[in-house]
């Protein structure tokens, strides 16, 4: 038994050629994305907080929260991975979506950000998923190296050079 042929096409003559895509053209997949996000809006999250005063005063009562919009949740919500979604954004046989998915994106990112930034979402949490991080680099060199000293009196590591 030898094996087939280098660069050969032996896979067009085959019935079925691959999995077929999940969404047809990118018009479907803008439509799944427009059905995950009515859904997201009409299936909020339920925060429980107890009333702090009045008659009612330590009652505990469920208020709704707005979902994050997530490519995760989308992946969910249509019943695949994320890696699945991810390809239409990314891998050439799908060049076609790749303007719907930027959209797509796009949104998931602002309606993130927007939802931080007024104080629905947890701003910490949402930096971090949008890869929005604070950095600072503390650097020394051979003739001043960073010294770090011990805070005795907290017990913890201090940043005093």
């Amino acid at each position: 038994m030898c094996a087939a042929p280098k660069g050969n096409k032996y896979y067009l003559l085959a019935e079925n050629p691959g999995r077929p895509k999940l969404f047809p053209t990118p018009e479907d997949f803008w439509k799944a994305f427009c059905e995950y996000r009515l859904w997201a809006n009409q299936h909020p999250w339920y925060k429980n907080e107890a009333i702090k005063g009045g008659d009612l005063a330590g009652e505990i009562v469920s208020i709704p929260i707005e979902r994050p919009l997530t490519l995760g949740g989308f992946a969910v919500y249509i019943g695949c991975g994320i890696n699945t979604i991810q390809r239409y954004g990314r891998d050439e046989e799908y060049k076609e979506f790749f303007t719907v998915f930027t959209r797509v994106e796009n949104e998931t990112r602002s309606q993130k950000f927007e939802g931080a930034a007024v104080g629905t979402f947890n701003a910490n949490i949402i930096a971090r998923d949008l890869g929005l991080v604070d950095k600072k680099e503390l650097k020394g060199d051979n003739n001043n190296p960073l010294i770090v000293f011990k805070d005795f009196k907290n017990d913890r590591d201090s940043d005093k050079v």
